[in-house]
C-alpha cells in the first residue's frame, strides 16, 4: 500500500508539470497559435468591458438597450474624409471612423451637388442578404467604381436601382454605412477555425461535384454565413446580441449623420429593407430624434416567426430574449417616429397571416397617434420600384 500511494503521488507530480509546460509543436519547431475565431475583432472583448453603461432616452428605452446589451463605447467619432465625386447631380463623399474597436467603418455621404441650406437626414440601412462582402455599397451607385457584388445584389434585391442615390435626388443627406460584420467591418475568415475550416471543404466538395467556381466574394460570404453563429455566441458570451452590437454601429452612425454640417436634426429619420428594415425600427426606438421611419419587408408577430422562421432568419432578426419582453409590432411604440412599414404578401421569410396579424396590431395601437402606416404589395421579399417610390414619398412627406 505505501508503494501503491507513493506511485499516485508521483504520477500526480508529472501530470501537474505536464499541464505547466506551455503547449508546443514538434520539437523542431516553435509553437503556432489556433486560429482566432473574432480575428480583425480582438480588441472587441476589451472594447466592451471598459465601456460606458447604455443610458436609454426613456425606462422603456433604457430596458430594450440593456436586453440588446448596448454599450456606449463614444459619443460622435472624428470623421476622416477619404475624397468625393459628383455622380449623375449628386456629391458622393467616402468617410471613415472607428467606432473604438475592429476595422473601422467605411460609409458614403450623399447630396445634391450645389445643394445650399440645411437638408433633413436619413441613415439608409442596408440589407443583410446573406452577403457580408459588401455593405453599405448595396444602396449607392458608385457609377465607374461600383463593385460587380454591389450590382448583383441591387438587381436581386432593388429592383437594379440605388436607394441612397434616388433619395438624394429628393433633397436629402443620406448616409449610408457598413456596419458590424459587413463590408469594411468584417471578421477575417483568412484562418478559420477547425469546425469552420470543415464545413467549408464540405461546400468545396459540392461545388466541386457541381463544377461551381465561385467568387472570392461568393466564396467569402458562404464563410461568414457560417460564422454569424460564431460571432453571436461571442457577442453573448460578451453580454450583448448579435444585433445589440450591429445597433452599436448604427447608433453611431446616426450620430455621424446628426452632425454633419448642412443636416437638419430636426428632421433625422431612416429606412432599411429586410435586416435593413430591422435595424431601422431598433434605431428608431432607441433614438427619439427618429422622427421617421421605413420598415421594408421585417414585419411579424413572434408567434409567426418561432419555431416556423427559426431556420429562415439570422441572429439579427432572433434576438434573445426579446420576445419574452415585447413583440416585434410593440416595437413601434417606443420613440416618436412615424412608421411606414411595407408588406409583400408573397414573401418567402414571413407567412402571410404573421404579416396580417402585425398589420392589425399596428393599426389597434396607433389609431389614436396615427403614427403608422401600412402596406401591402404582391411579390416575393425585395424592395422594388413602387415600394421606394412609396417610401420616398414618405420620408419627404414627413421630414
Amino acid at each position: 500500500m505505501p508503494e501503491r500511494a507513493a506511485d499516485r503521488s508521483e504520477a500526480r507530480r508529472d501530470h501537474t508539470e505536464q499541464l505547466a509546460r506551455p503547449l508546443t509543436g514538434p520539437a523542431d519547431s516553435p509553437a503556432v497559435p489556433g486560429p482566432n475565431p473574432i480575428a480583425g475583432f480582438e480588441d472587441w472583448p476589451a472594447a466592451v468591458r471598459t465601456a460606458r453603461p447604455y443610458r436609454g432616452s426613456d425606462a422603456a428605452g433604457a430596458a430594450l438597450g440593456n436586453l440588446l446589451g448596448l454599450r456606449r463605447l463614444r459619443d460622435r467619432p472624428s470623421v476622416v474624409d477619404e475624397g468625393s465625386r459628383t455622380v449623375d447631380g449628386l456629391t458622393i463623399r467616402k468617410v471613415r471612423w472607428s467606432v473604438g474597436y475592429g476595422p473601422d467603418t467605411t460609409a458614403w455621404l450623399l447630396r445634391p451637388a450645389g445643394s445650399h441650406g440645411r437638408l433633413p437626414g436619413v441613415l439608409g440601412m442596408h440589407c443583410h442578404g446573406g452577403v457580408r462582402s459588401v455593405g453599405a455599397e448595396q444602396l449607392v451607385d458608385l457609377g465607374a467604381d461600383a463593385s460587380p457584388r454591389a450590382i448583383w445584389l441591387r438587381g436581386t434585391c432593388y429592383a437594379g436601382r440605388a436607394p441612397a442615390n434616388e433619395l438624394a435626388r429628393r433633397g436629402h443627406v443620406v448616409l449610408v454605412h457598413d456596419t458590424f460584420s459587413w463590408g469594411s467591418r468584417r471578421f477575417d475568415l483568412s484562418r478559420p477555425t477547425p469546425r469552420l475550416a470543415a464545413l467549408v471543404e464540405a461546400q468545396d466538395a459540392l461545388w466541386r461535384q457541381q463544377g461551381v467556381r465561385p467568387t472570392e466574394d461568393e466564396r467569402f460570404d458562404f464563410v461568414s454565413r457560417l460564422h454569424e453563429d460564431t460571432v453571436a455566441k461571442a457577442a453573448g458570451t460578451l453580454g450583448q446580441t448579435f444585433a445589440g452590437a450591429v445597433l452599436t454601429d448604427d447608433l453611431t452612425a446616426f450620430e455621424v449623420l446628426a452632425g454633419e454640417d448642412g443636416v437638419d436634426d430636426a428632421r433625422l429619420g431612416t429606412f432599411g429593407f429586410s435586416g435593413g428594415g430591422g435595424r431601422s425600427l431598433l434605431l428608431a426606438a432607441l433614438d427619439p430624434r427618429v422622427a421617421a421611419a421605413v420598415v421594408s419587408c421585417m414585419m411579424a408577430t413572434f408567434d409567426s416567426l418561432v419555431p416556423a422562421g427559426l431556420d429562415a432568419h439570422s441572429w439579427l432578426l432572433h434576438v434573445p430574449g426579446l420576445w419574452s419582453w415585447s413583440d416585434w409590432p410593440d416595437v413601434t411604440a417606443l420613440g416618436r417616429a412615424r412608421f411606414l412599414v411595407q408588406y409583400r404578401s408573397g414573401d418567402e421569410l414571413f407567412s402571410y397571416d404573421g404579416m396580417q396579424q402585425a398589420h392589425r396590431h399596428l393599426v389597434s395601437l396607433h389609431a389614436t397617434s396615427r403614427r403608422y402606416r401600412g402596406s401591402f404589395s404582391d411579390g416575393g421579399h425585395a424592395f422594388d420600384a413602387t415600394m421606394q417610390q412609396e417610401a420616398w414619398d414618405f420620408l419627404t412627406e414627413t421630414l
